[in-house]
């Protein structure tokens, strides 16, 4: 899976940060410290962690991961990363 999304609210910068959907790599997501979580009233799963984007942004470079885009939506922030 050579592209990532990770997100995080603008108000909590510090974190949770959202890793991935019910279908990442469940070997990135080790890597990440990541867990699966439900949301009530969401129909999906998600991988998140407690760390705030920085430091994901980090452990995802070490991975050979770099950031493509960056964007604001809503009170959200999101990152796009690839690796070659």
């Amino acid at each position: 899976m050579p592209y990532v999304l990770i997100s995080t609210q603008i108000r909590v910068e510090v974190g949770p940060t959202i890793v991935g959907d019910e279908n990442a790599d469940p070997e990135l997501m080790r890597h990440l410290g990541a867990t699966k979580r439900s949301v009530l009233g969401n129909n999906f799963s998600e991988y998140y962690v407690k760390d705030p984007p920085r430091i994901v942004l980090d452990k995802l470079e070490c991975k050979g991961f770099r950031v493509l885009s960056m964007t604001g939506v809503g009170q959200t922030l999101v990152w796009c990363l690839h690796k070659e």
